[in-house]
C-alpha cells in the first residue's frame, strides 16, 4: 500500500516558472527504466540531436547528458523538450519531483523543498497544499524505487538511543513552535532551538515517553525565554577555534563544483586547495569557490551590516519552519545525522548566509539574503563533503564548545536597532 503524502504546516508558495536555473546546475541521474523510455522518444532521430549522446556514465551510473548552457534537453528558451513534447511524466523522477523533497516518516511522508530553487525562495505561486495529488503520484513512483524508504527507523537521539515516530514529532512540533514566535528574531528562535536540543541532551527518555513527554518538552519551552539572551550583543563572541571550523563550514556551504555557475573548482585540485587555506587565515580575498561571487575581501564580510527588513525575516521563518516540520535536517535526508546534530547543521546556516548576504552589498537587502539562502541552500544535505567523518567531527566540537549559538549571535548582529 503506498504510503500517504502529508503537506506542511507552513505558509509556503510554489509554481514552476520556467526558469531554468534546475535544468543548469544539477546532474541527474536516471534508472535504466527512465533511460529506455527517453531513448524510445525518438530524440536520437532529430537534427538537433545527431551524434550526441543522450546520457552518460557517471560513477558507475547513467545521467542525462549536458551540453553547453546545461541539460542537453535544455531548448533555447529555457524549456525542457521533453515536457514540451510528452508532458511531465516524460522526465525522469528527479526532474520531476525537484524542487520537493519526500522524506521517509514512519507511515506517511513528509513533504520538504529545497530553498535553491528561485520560486521557493521568492515564495511564487500556489500553496504547497494544492501540489498534494502530484507529490503523491512522485511518492508512489519514488517508493517502486526505493522500497527500503518504507522502513526507514526514526533518527537517534543520543547514543543508540530512539524515539517512536509520534514521539519525535512532538520535538518537531516544539521546534516548529519556537520558530513560530515573531516576538523574537531568527536568530534568537535558533539559538533558543539549540537551548532545547541542549537540554535534551541531557536528559534520558526511557521512561520519559507519551503524555509525560508532552509535559516535559512544555515545561523546557517555558524556561527558554529566561535562559537565552534577548539580544546577540549579550552572548559571548565566538573563539578562535571556532570561527576557523566555522570558515571551514562556509567553504563548504557556498562552494559550487557544477553546473553554469561553478567556481575554481573548474581549475582543479591545486585551486580548490588553495582556496581552502584562503578560508583556514581568513583574511584577504574571498576565493571564488561559487560562481555568484563577486570581488570581495574576508574583512569586508565581517563588517556588522545595517537591520534586516522584516521581509528577511519572514523568508527565513518559512525557510527554518520547512526544514524542522520535514524533518528536512536529521536522518537520510541529512547524511543519516541523528536528531540534535542534524539540528545544529541546520542552524550553522544562519550565519553562513548572513556571512555571505555581505558579499552583495549593491543589491537590497532582501535579494541579497535570498540569494546567500540560495547558495547555502544548494549545499545543504547535498554537498558530499558535508557528510565526512572530518564535518561530523568538527560539527562535535563546535557543539562541545558551545560555538554554535555565538556563530549565530556574532553574525545575527546589526548596526543600530530594528524598527
Amino acid at each position: 500500500m503506498p504510503l500517504p503524502v502529508r503537506t506542511l504546516p507552513v505558509v509556503q508558495n510554489w509554481d514552476c516558472h520556467n526558469c531554468g536555473s534546475c535544468c543548469r546546475e544539477y546532474l541527474v541521474h536516471v534508472t535504466d527504466e527512465e533511460r529506455k523510455r527517453i531513448e524510445e522518444q525518438g530524440w536520437s532521430q532529430l537534427p538537433e540531436f545527431a551524434g550526441k549522446p543522450l546520457f552518460r556514465r557517471v560513477k558507475g551510473r547513467w545521467a542525462l547528458n549536458d551540453q553547453e548552457g546545461g541539460c542537453i534537453f535544455l531548448d533555447k528558451r529555457g524549456w525542457c523538450r521533453i515536457h514540451s513534447r510528452y508532458g511531465s511524466e516524460g522526465k525522469p523522477l528527479a526532474c520531476r519531483v525537484y524542487p520537493f523533497l519526500l522524506v521517509p516518516f514512519g507511515n506517511h511522508w513528509k513533504i520538504g523543498l529545497r530553498f535553491a530553487c528561485p520560486s521557493a525562495t521568492g515564495d511564487q505561486g500556489r500553496p504547497i497544499s494544492q501540489h498534494l495529488g502530484e507529490v503523491q503520484q512522485y511518492a508512489n513512483l519514488l517508493l517502486r524505487q526505493t522500497p527500503q524508504a518504507e522502513h526507514t527507523d526514526p533518527p537517534i537521539l543520543r547514543g543508540r538511543q530512539r524515539l517512536s515516530w509520534d514521539e519525535l514529532q512532538l520535538f518537531l512540533d516544539a521546534l516548529d513552535r519556537i520558530m513560530s514566535r515573531r516576538e523574537d528574531r531568527i536568530e534568537r528562535r535558533l539559538r533558543k532551538s539549540l537551548a532545547l536540543a541542549g537540554l535534551c541532551r541531557q536528559a534520558r527518555f526511557d521512561k520519559v515517553r507519551g503524555k509525560r513527554l508532552r509535559e516535559f518538552l512544555a515545561i523546557l519551552e517555558g524556561a527558554l525565554d529566561a535562559e537565552v539572551p534577548r539580544r546577540p550583543e549579550e552572548v559571548e563572541a565566538p573563539s578562535r577555534i571556532g570561527r576557523l571550523l566555522f570558515r571551514q563550514w562556509l567553504a563548504l556551504y557556498i562552494r559550487k563544483d557544477t553546473g553554469q555557475n561553478a567556481g575554481i573548482a573548474r581549475r582543479g585540485r591545486w585551486a580548490l586547495l588553495a582556496a581552502a587555506i584562503r578560508f583556514v587565515r581568513g583574511s584577504g580575498p574571498v576565493p571564488a569557490v561559487h560562481g555568484w561571487l563577486p570581488a570581495v575581501r574576508f574583512e569586508q564580510l565581517e563588517e556588522i551590516p545595517p537591520p534586516w527588513p522584516n521581509s528577511c525575516e519572514e523568508l527565513l521563518e518559512r525557510y527554518y519552519r520547512t526544514k524542522f516540520t520535514s524533518m528536512q535536517f536529521a536522518g537520510p535526508t541529512n547524511f543519516h545525522l541523528g536528531l540534535w546534530d542534524g539540528l545544529e547543521s541546520l542552524a550553522l546556516t544562519f550565519p553562513a548566509l548572513s556571512w555571505l548576504s555581505r558579499a552583495f552589498p549593491d543589491r537590497p537587502t532582501h535579494e541579497a539574503v535570498s540569494l546567500a539562502l540560495r547558495v547555502v541552500d544548494d549545499s545543504f544535505g547535498y554537498h558530499p563533503l558535508l557528510g565526512t567523518a572530518r564535518q561530523k567531527l568538527s560539527l562535535r566540537i563546535l557543539s562541545f564548545r558551545g560555538e554554535i549559538p555565538r556563530l549565530i549571535a556574532w553574525y545575527g548582529r546589526h548596526s543600530e536597532p530594528r524598527t
